[in-house]
């Protein structure tokens, strides 16, 4: 059996050192190699003949968990395994939830990685034992991550607001820039204090908050 891989991750030295750690084994073949989730699903557009995405979290322009969440949606079969760094309860939950079927750290020896990749093919879940260990605290003490914060609570600028409206129209930076005459670096600046006060981590959640508390 031949198992067709693609690993999704923006450092190409970690890309290289997972390629390394697969090339032991004959059954496995990495397709491509994708440097964020954006690049990941214009390729798959193209090509999705794979049986498992290697998927890191922290990427730019689509990260992991929204990655895996929209290959999920429309590659239902594709198994994914998050091969992260990080293993904060919060990445752990929202991969699970987005549809993770497996989550490995990448200081993973080959042999245990093979062994990730075939039982998570064969219907099982790779976890780490300290992922494994985070999951089941997480199961019994439940943490609700989406901070569900009171209408009241989030308090905006007009410019924050404007600046918002623009993301949520899949506008760039420097689009939003130019059509509020700011420069790029206001912008960004004003996305992150958005970011803070809605307590969010991406446009997506954003626009989504924004709009549940009608501030958009």
């Amino acid at each position: 059996m031949n198992i067709k891989i693609a690993i999704a991750d923006d450092n190409t030295f970690l890309i290289n050192a997972v390629k390394e750690k697969l090339s032991f084994f004959n059954d496995l073949t990495v397709k491509f190699v994708a440097l964020n989730g954006s690049d990941l699903l214009t390729q798959l557009d193209a090509n999705h003949n794979l049986d498992l995405i290697l998927m890191d979290i922290e990427m730019p322009v689509l990260d992991g968990i929204e990655t895996t969440e929209i290959v999920k949606q429309k590659y239902p079969q594709i198994k994914i395994i998050m091969l992260t760094v990080f293993d904060n309860d919060e990445n752990i939950f929202k991969a699970i939830k987005a549809g993770a079927d497996g989550y490995l750290l990448k200081e993973i020896n080959a042999k245990d990685l093979h062994d990730g990749i075939v039982e998570t093919l064969n219907g099982g879940a790779a976890m780490n034992p300290s992922i494994a260990l985070k999951t089941l605290k997480l199961l019994r003490n439940p943490v609700d991550f989406s901070c569900k914060t009171n209408q009241d609570d989030i308090k905006l600028s007009e410019r924050e607001i404007q600046v918002l409206e623009q993301l949520s129209k899949g506008l760039s930076y420097n689009l939003i820039a130019e059509n509020l005459f700011l420069s790029t670096g206001t912008i960004r600046k004003h996305i992150e204090n958005i970011y803070k006060k809605l307590q969010v981590h991406n446009k997506l959640e954003a626009v989504e908050k924004a709009k549940k508390n009608n501030l958009i």
